[in-house]
């Protein structure tokens, strides 16, 4: 599986050579590569991406900003310990938790919004951030609360099997294991916290060692891949957003940015989903590595979206899915709220940092539910695999386009300097 994505991107990479039609001049990609080189120079800076984090060198916003979240992590535990004890009863835990979790969205929100020195880049990373505690944060608090809950119904049962082990080999793993009140530490918490997970658990599988090579060879993939996406932006996207700005140019640039924009997204994944998550794994020796499936193999889009970021599919499942049917409510609706959650996250993460509200992620992820229907329905094998393929490489360039524009009508038409530069 390690090997898997290199074969998806190089297979990416074969095809776009047959797209000759991706831009205005009827070039294949890689001479079209070649003559915005040409046209435009060698646009690659390193040093440039530092200055979207960051406008003035002895301000760091988006940096504070994560380091507050730590509050919030502080909260929760505090709380689980007051319910683990009894101080504090069920709904009142309950009330706290709802204010803690509203507080881990709105408050980076405002930040965001009233702090001029925050750039879209460092407000999407402190957005990023928040959201992910969100998501841990709620994990913890269900979890928690079935131990407290099978604790009740099951004491007896459970401090019966617990002091009376059987074997050495079951003394050996009792003295490893964590058992309920005990893993409210602040260690236990903060493993959590930066563990590639988003489901919490008292006991993560955990490997034996870490192993240096695998962690050098993700290291290495981070670092050039990190560079090939800023190179790749700044000398392929950015000309061609650039000609979106001019009049009648919109469509041949939506055209021109299909294949390079899809290409970043494929590298922007392994990097993201394979290098970096590995990484971390591999430093906590975090057991569980499976971050993705074969999503490049989806025959329909509800396959895609199952396969292709595990950790939140998990989530989804153990923690928004599954409790809404058994509440009663139908399968269908079920996923149209899981769609609509992810709708909501997705505006959140770009509307945000912009400091616009179009609504087109929104409604890009709305409009999965009609298309997963009709792929479902209609198409079947390689028909299938061809229409989630063509809904990444079309559906993602044309709302970075949207966006863009908007953001460039919204904040730079009336900047003399950045309308001369377009």
């Amino acid at each position: 599986m390690l090997g898997e994505p290199y074969a998806v991107i190089m297979l990416h990479t074969a095809a776009c050579r047959q797209y000759v039609y991706s831009c205005p001049q009827k070039l294949p990609f890689g001479k079209h590569f070649w003559f915005v080189c040409r046209r435009y120079g060698i646009l690659v800076d390193p040093i440039q991406v530092v200055s979207l984090f960051l406008k003035d060198p002895y301000s760091w916003p988006a940096a504070c900003l994560v380091i507050v979240s730590n509050v919030f992590i502080f909260v929760a535990l505090y709380t689980e310990r007051k319910l683990a004890m009894g101080s504090i009863s069920e709904k009142v835990g309950l009330l706290i938790y709802i204010f803690n979790l509203t507080v881990i969205l709105c408050f980076p929100m405002v930040v965001v919004l009233k702090l001029p020195s925050i750039t879209p880049v460092g407000g999407a990373f402190a957005l990023g951030v928040y959201t992910i505690l969100f998501l841990k944060l709620y994990s913890y608090k269900d979890v928690n609360r079935w131990c407290r809950e099978r604790t009740q119904v099951k004491a007896r049962s459970l401090s019966r099997s617990l002091s009376c082990p059987s074997s050495p080999s079951v003394s050996s793993r009792m003295q490893s294991h964590v058992s309920y009140p005990g893993n409210l530490s602040l260690r236990d918490m903060y493993y959590f916290v930066f563990a590639p997970t988003l489901c919490y658990e008292l006991n993560f599988p955990r490997s034996e060692s870490i192993r240096m090579g695998f962690l050098l060879r993700r290291l290495f993939e981070m670092l050039l891949l990190t560079q090939l996406l800023v190179g790749l932006t700044q000398q392929w996207m950015v000309p061609i957003i650039r000609s979106s700005m001019k009049p009648l140019q919109v469509c041949s640039s939506a055209l021109s940015s299909f294949v390079p924009n899809h290409l970043i997204w494929l590298i922007f994944f392994y990097c993201f989903f394979h290098s970096s998550m590995n990484f971390v794994a591999e430093l906590l020796r975090f057991g569980d590595r499976e971050f993705y499936r074969d999503w490049w193999n989806s025959e329909t889009i509800t396959y895609f979206w199952q396969n292709w970021n595990i950790p939140v599919h998990k989530w989804c499942l153990r923690h928004f899915y599954k409790p809404l049917l058994r509440i009663g409510a139908g399968k269908l609706l079920s996923q149209s709220a899981v769609f609509f959650a992810s709708a909501f996250f997705h505006e959140y993460l770009v509307s945000v940092p912009l400091r616009m509200f179009r609504l087109w992620a929104f409604m890009g992820m709305m409009a999965q539910l009609p298309l997963a229907w009709f792929v479902a329905r209609f198409l079947r094998g390689n028909y299938g695999n061809a229409a989630v393929w063509l809904s990444l490489i079309i559906g993602q360039p044309i709302a970075v386009l949207m966006y863009v524009h908007d953001y460039y009508v919204t904040h730079c038409q009336d900047d003399p300097t950045i309308s001369e530069a377009l």
